[in-house]
């Protein structure tokens, strides 16, 4: 049975994308419900523009599709996805779609936030808000009650203008802010950050929503020394590729490969680009582009995968991405091609690597990540 989230007398099937069988994680949550009810109460017109920043997976977008001009605004390729897939399903009209480096639409009625996990990525999109909206916009943010801070709220009175909040409700809280018309016309605006890997000679750009801004995660330092270096193999994939520094190292470690990174972030992918226009003799070498892991790729065209895999999507700790990750890259891997992974030692990927291929190698260790190797081998038969 479909998951049915029934609100002000309408029902609206949301899933979570990729649907999955007996998924027992919610498409939704009380911040969206608290949202959708407050919004209910408020005469909107259907010919000024309502922005809706970080939808996780199209509740607010299918519930508002038929009550103005919608736009979606998000980073996140698998959550605009998901608002795509939940609109055909609740047989609802389309909406507008932008990421986050888009100009926004002038003159907005409303503004919904979802407040993202990322504060630099709250404080990027509050910075274009500004720039668009007038006194007599409604900004509206949710979120639950412990991811609303002092802070939050002062960040809202910089950007916007007079600030307040609303009760708690199922442990979700809002945030109401209402544009000062005398703010500044050019606020200062949170910018994306360029530094340095002097070991490596790789010079990062990052934009704001992507992971390690400002300098390189020990987990990724560790798995650049452990990177493969094949003079056979003719691709090679990052997959969850972030600025794309593991790919720029392959790419470097394996000049006759093309390097392929692929992020579900807006922001990772255009960062990975940047970086390999600024680090690679040949930048035409890497290709990055935005998907869900690597569906619609073409099976056995990959000599390497290698990967970091996340552990938590939206602001849920799942597994589930980990795993598509693995089939995603057990499909594409040609025979005997190979995945390498690092991960949190407690993870426990070499049971689920061992599962998959049939054989899982520790290529490196240290006390808080380990490297696995797995190899794609013809599947035994039976006689």
């Amino acid at each position: 049975m479909k998951p049915i989230l029934s609100i002000q007398n309408e029902e609206l099937i949301l899933q979570r994308y990729p649907a999955r069988e007996n998924d027992t994680l919610q498409a939704w949550d009380s911040a969206d419900e608290y949202l959708i009810n407050t919004l209910a109460e408020r005469n909107l017109d259907p010919t000024r523009p309502i922005l809706i920043f970080n939808d996780s997976f199209g509740a607010l977008s299918n519930w508002l599709s038929t009550r103005g001009c919608i736009y979606n605004i998000s980073d996140s390729f698998i959550a605009q996805q998901a608002c795509r897939e939940n609109l055909k399903e609740n047989a609802k009209a389309s909406i507008n779609y932008l990421n986050c480096r888009d100009s926004l639409p002038k003159n907005p009625q409303a503004v919904i936030i979802k407040i993202p996990k990322n504060n630099r990525l709250l404080k990027w999109q509050l910075d274009q808000i500004a720039q668009v909206v007038s006194a007599d916009c409604d900004v509206i943010a949710g979120a639950k009650t412990k991811e609303i801070h002092t802070s939050t709220l002062r960040l809202f009175e910089q950007k916007l203008g007079e600030t307040h909040t609303s009760l708690a409700v199922k442990k979700s809280r809002l945030i109401f802010c209402r544009p000062n018309s005398h703010r500044p016309s050019n606020p200062s605006t949170e910018q994306a950050t360029i530094w340095s890997v002097p070991e490596y000679n790789f010079t990062l750009f990052n934009h704001v929503n992507v992971f390690a801004g400002e300098k390189l995660d020990i987990g990724a330092r560790f798995f650049l020394e452990h990177l493969p270096q094949d003079p056979a193999a003719e691709h090679i994939i990052d997959l969850g590729c972030g600025n794309g520094v593991i790919g720029l190292q392959c790419a470097r470690l394996n000049p006759d490969a093309r390097v392929t990174c692929v992020d579900e972030s807006d922001m990772a992918v255009a960062s990975a680009r940047e970086n390999a226009d600024r680090n690679l003799t040949n930048p035409d070498q890497l290709n990055a582009m935005m998907n869900n892991c690597l569906t619609g790729m073409q099976p056995e065209t990959a000599d390497w995968v290698v990967c970091n895999p996340p552990f938590h999507q939206q602001n849920t700790i799942t597994d589930h991405i980990a795993w598509q990750m693995f089939c995603d890259a057990k499909h594409v891997l040609k025979m005997k091609g190979k995945l390498r992974i690092i991960g949190n030692r407690h993870l426990g990927y070499h049971v689920k690597l061992k599962r998959l291929f049939g054989n899982v190698t520790t290529i490196a260790s240290n006390n808080k990540f380990v490297i696995l190797e797995a190899e794609k081998r013809p599947t035994r038969t039976t006689s």
